[in-house]
């Protein structure tokens, strides 16, 4: 069965970097969506009944047929529509796409998340400290203007974290473990990617995402 553009959902927040992956694929497929906003304090019963294990945002749903975890949605769009590549076509290409997509989410994510709002300061640095190398690997990977070369590809979607959100983390908690100094490459690939034309339709107002980031902050730090 052909994909089928006019029956396409996606569930999901506004502030969510895992939920911008999936709203950067289908845009670069030029793929048009119905944006069901989720309040993730209040989850409604579509969420609950198209994610009912892990309950959270991202889920497609395409046909009434729900795709869930932000990678994975990623790969199933690239499949179903097949205009602007987002995977390598040879497989080896593709497996070493997701195995860095993987680091990305294990070694940065995680670590930037943990290192900004955890309370304990040692388990703070050690994860800051986790970021840098992960990111310092990143760098020595990059051999391109993006990851996938000259164009956005797989790798690149999963890093929009460390583009975007790793900079109003940094802000929010007075840390600094990315910047053009030590990451010259990887700074220049997140400036290239920001200023994408189409990266730039889909990524959330910063003021918003600051306040709440900020307001996330202060409530784990205040209630220790």
């Amino acid at each position: 069965m052909a994909a089928n553009q006019e029956d396409v959902k996606l569930l999901g927040a506004v502030a969510s970097p895992f939920v911008f992956r999936v709203q950067l694929a289908l845009k670069l497929k030029g793929v048009e969506y119905t944006f069901v906003a989720q309040d993730l304090k209040n989850k409604s019963e579509e969420l609950l009944k198209f994610n009912p294990v892990h309950k959270k945002v991202p889920v497609l749903v395409h046909n009434e047929k729900p795709i869930n975890e932000s990678l994975v949605i990623v790969e199933y769009i690239d499949e179903a529509w097949k205009s602007y590549p987002i995977l390598p076509s040879h497989p080896y290409q593709r497996a070493v796409a997701r195995f860095w997509a993987k680091f990305i989410d294990d070694k940065v994510v995680n670590s930037s998340r943990r290192a900004a709002f955890t309370v304990d300061k040692e388990e703070r640095e050690k994860n800051a400290k986790e970021a840098v190398e992960a990111l310092q690997v990143l760098e020595n990977e990059l051999k391109g203007k993006f990851f996938g070369g000259e164009e956005l590809g797989f790798v690149d979607i999963a890093a929009s974290f460390i583009a975007y959100w790793i900079p109003l983390i940094q802000e929010v908690a007075g840390l600094q473990w990315f910047s053009s100094e030590q990451f010259p490459k990887l700074y220049n690939w997140s400036q290239e990617f920001l200023n994408h034309p189409i990266v730039k339709e889909d990524l959330p107002p910063r003021d918003p995402l600051f306040a709440l980031l900020k307001a996330r902050y202060e409530s784990i730090h205040a209630s220790n």
